[in-house]
């Protein structure tokens, strides 16, 4: 697996050019920034899509008859302790 650090690093000089083209007297996010802002975008979108596809999955119908056996025992009168 290749070196993450050196890509991050070669990225970094190829975007940081881009930044300084602005005024200097201004405070702007820059490219950068939207780059930054687009990523964690599109990370949140693939999160909820995920989260969609499992939720679907999920099956909150419950099998006839456990709840006819945990209706009967609701019903039924509890019986009082001898002692």
């Amino acid at each position: 697996m290749p070196d993450m650090s050196a890509s991050v690093s070669l990225a970094m000089t190829h975007l940081v050019p881009l930044a300084k083209e602005v005024d200097e007297n201004k405070v702007t996010p820059g490219v950068l920034g939207f780059i930054v802002f687009a990523a964690m975008a599109l990370a949140v979108w693939g999160l909820m899509k995920s989260m969609s596809k499992h939720m679907n999955r999920v099956d909150f119908k419950e099998p006839a008859g456990s709840s006819a056996a945990s209706a009967s025992s609701e019903d039924a009168p509890e019986k009082p302790a001898k002692g």
